[in-house]
């Protein structure tokens, strides 16, 4: 069993589907986690959940493409329990249409919130943690950003940049015996693929090897394993969980 006691966690974007399955799976591992979404609703209803299992939690309302949401964040964090060992950036949101057809708006927005938003995370929390001389920073990359996928040139370009951002990450904190790991989810079974027709679904199975989408958990496992004393030597990784989608 892996033992974060004592250890504390923000993931963004865990109000639902793989960022909460990732602050249940670290919670249960002993972790005071920190749940951040831009929903307050689904924020608050989550925090009572997790709360019900007898964890350590709180919940802090954050738009995680506006600086001063982050500064916010990290201070109350920071009030209440001093440090930050474990960061998760897993705020994400698709705005998919084919090149030719895509606005600059829907461009951006998927940048800002999937690419930059993480770089304005790591940077804050990343000072918190040099104080301890301690981290794990885990990006929930995706397969597409490995491979690219027709219609999604917004969501592929950030998800590739938040690999190189992983890769530079790793590379500039090691000194400070802060790792930083990249999760790179296949077809996940979540409210973002609930909403596609029977039809894509089927289309995108017959290309997994394994004939399935994988779950929340799934992704939640391989995120407890980066944030655990096991994988102390590994940094600047990229860990495909995609039921051997790797085309």
């Amino acid at each position: 069993m892996v033992n974060l006691n004592d250890k504390v966690a923000v993931i963004t974007g865990s109000g639902r589907g793989i960022g909460k399955s990732i602050a249940i799976n670290l919670m249960n591992c002993g972790a005071k986690v920190v749940l951040s979404d831009i929903n307050q609703d689904t924020l608050q209803a989550s925090v009572k959940e997790l709360e019900a299992l007898k964890g350590q939690v709180m919940g802090v309302a954050c738009n995680v493409t506006v600086s001063e949401d982050i500064d916010k964040l990290v201070k109350e964090v920071t009030d209440k329990w001093q440090r930050i060992d474990i960061l998760v950036n897993n705020a994400g949101i698709t705005r998919d249409n084919l090149m030719i057809r895509m606005d600059e708006a829907q461009w951006q927005a998927v940048i800002d919130t999937n690419l930059t938003s993480a770089f304005k995370m790591t940077k804050a929390i990343a000072k918190v943690m040099s104080k301890f001389k301690y981290g794990r920073i885990i990006n929930i990359a995706s397969t597409t950003g490995v491979h690219g996928n027709f219609g999604q040139a917004n969501y592929a370009a950030a998800k590739a940049g938040l690999i190189g951002l992983t890769k530079t990450t790793a590379l500039e904190f090691a000194s400070r015996n802060i790792t930083c790991n990249a999760v790179a989810p296949g077809f996940i079974d979540t409210d973002m693929t609930k909403a596609l027709s029977a039809d894509i679904i089927a289309k995108v199975l017959e290309k997994i090897p394994m004939k399935k989408m994988g779950t929340p958990d799934d992704i939640a496992n391989a995120v407890r394993f980066f944030a655990s004393q096991e994988a102390q030597y590994i940094t600047g990784t990229v860990l495909e969980v995609n039921g051997g989608l790797y085309t």
